[in-house]
């Protein structure tokens, strides 16, 4: 197996007029998704392209599933562009990116071009009713390799320019061979997705559902703001299994929601981008004892995990759900400052190895070196592992826990932000001398204090959401007269990160109108 598009081609003999993929309304068979996506990248193909980078700028839908593997049938890899992003973030990902054409609805081809008249925007209603040309699309294959690159994710980036993780057809291959045989998968599950595609979880229900034959229904996002009809529609859709976000959870589990209506079919809940808080862990335990339970981690530049742990025991309210073993195929161990392993129990950060591992970052050569580097456990011959940032332990089950981010990295609502991107953004106001975010874990929220003029709330708001996609918002904001700095002459984040609810109390509020 070389190639990603294999699994979907094998599943289409088996299934054909089965549901492969549904949104709130419509839904494809596997026979029809394969035709369109061979129709756009029979489209994409007659221009050339081979191995370059392809923006799929769509909203949350079918299609937008339909547009991505079709790039990958052009033989070009796919970049899944958050349709509601602010335009100057879609700018930065461009500068770095130089797509070779943007595939988006025709609805939108005419204003969203201006973005970029250099490069073309083509019309997703046309490329899908395009003549699948067979025999292009078998040349381009035969010339594939599983090592060609398969799609990029940006992330936030410490610059404040976005960074992209490249992932092949090999990573996506290993990966979802772990993932649909550890949970599972088969022609009987039923997904409903939660996460959006330029997020890396993503990968997991999406291939693993064309991997297995299973089916994934996409759950419109405003149901999350009525939970009771988000069970209604897990129940309507016979969803059995779910890989969502902690927060998406603690949703259903902040309301009582299952007090109310129980989801009939769900029998696997997998959960990962954050802490999965226990207290709500153990409302959705007590309520479906019977189900599967499973805290899964990893980054982006692990194609999605890289450790997990299926709950096999009961924990207090105030515990921290460990983040398991390394998933087979996929190596982890433990690196202490001085660059040697670290006796169990010792705090350190982790690295892995395998091929799970990502191909770096795109033109990005200096990033890319200092995150993939050489395995510091041994220098005889080359290969490169992935350092994460991530601070863990082993417990004395032999289980990994998580502990912290090693740099000013977070992780809110799922995503991995970067606090120095946010910083760039909000110092770009001419009216702020100085800023700096800090993350208040324990109410998941991020404030930025700022020193300069005071500012109206809705003034910040109105002009971070010009730059700033929505999952990195500041939602408190503090005026200092005066930053604290350390004795390097830094801003002492340490400082604020202490003190910041003393800050907050002094502070006076901001007008907001």
């Amino acid at each position: 197996m070389k190639n990603i598009l294999q699994f979907l081609e094998k599943s289409a003999i088996m299934h054909p007029d089965k549901i492969l993929f549904a949104d709130a309304d419509k839904s494809v068979s596997y026979a029809e998704f394969l035709e369109t996506a061979q129709a756009i990248g029979s489209a994409i193909a007659g221009m050339g392209l081979r191995n370059r980078p392809v923006a799929v700028l769509m909203p949350r839908c079918v299609e937008a599933l339909s547009a991505m593997m079709g790039v990958v049938y052009s033989g070009n890899f796919y970049v899944v562009i958050d349709s509601e992003m602010p335009q100057v973030r879609v700018e930065k990902i461009f500068q770095t990116l130089q797509p070779a054409a943007v595939l988006l609805p025709r609805e939108w081809q005419e204003a969203r071009s201006a973005w970029a008249p250099e490069i073309p925007f083509l019309a997703y209603e046309a490329c899908a009713l395009s003549t699948v040309d067979c025999a292009l699309l078998e040349q381009i294959r035969r010339s594939m390799v599983d090592t060609d690159p398969l799609y990029a994710l940006f992330t936030s980036g410490s610059t404040g320019n976005p960074k992209g993780a490249v992932l092949s057809h090999k990573n996506v291959i290993a990966y979802s061979k772990w993932f649909t045989e550890t949970f599972g998968i088969t022609e009987n599950t039923v997904f409903a997705n939660q996460t959006p595609f330029y997020f890396s979880m993503s990968v997991s229900d999406v291939f693993g559902t064309m991997r297995a034959g299973a089916t994934l229904h996409i759950i419109p996002k405003s149901l999350f703001s009525f939970p009771v009809k988000l069970i209604e529609f897990l129940n309507q859709r016979m969803v059995n299994t779910i890989y969502w976000v902690p927060s998406a959870l603690c949703i259903v589990a902040n309301w009582k929601v299952l007090d109310y209506v129980m989801p009939a079919h769900l029998k696997k809940i997998l959960f990962a981008g954050e802490v999965m808080p226990v207290r709500q862990l153990n409302y959705w335990m007590d309520k479906l004892p019977d189900a599967m339970f499973a805290n899964l981690f990893g980054p982006t530049e692990t194609t999605d995990i890289c450790t997990y742990y299926v709950v096999d025991r009961r924990f207090d309210n105030t515990d921290t759900l460990p983040i398991g073993k390394a998933c087979d195929n996929c190596d982890v161990f433990i690196i202490g400052e001085d660059g040697r392993e670290v006796p169990p129990g010792t705090e350190g950060e982790l690295y892995v190895r395998g091929p799970f591992v990502g191909m770096g970052y795109y033109n990005d050569p200096e990033k890319t070196a200092s995150a993939f580097v050489q395995n510091p456990l041994q220098s005889s011959y080359p290969e490169r592992v992935y350092k994460t940032g991530d601070l863990v332990r082993e417990n004395d089950r032999g289980e990994l826990l998580y502990i912290s981010r090693k740099d000013f990295q977070i992780k809110h609502m799922g995503y991995r932000i970067e606090l120095s991107e946010i910083e760039a953004a909000a110092g770009a106001i001419p009216e702020i001398t100085i800023c700096a975010a800090v993350y208040d874990g324990e109410r998941d929220r991020i404030l930025l204090i700022y020193q300069g003029k005071r500012l109206k709330d809705a003034f910040l708001c109105q002009t971070l959401a010009q730059r700033l996609p929505a999952y990195m918002m500041p939602t408190h904001f503090i005026r200092v007269k005066a930053m604290p700095y350390n004795q390097n002459g830094k801003i002492d984040r340490a400082w604020l990160g202490k003190n910041y609810a003393a800050l907050e109390s002094e502070s006076a509020p901001n007008p907001v109108s």
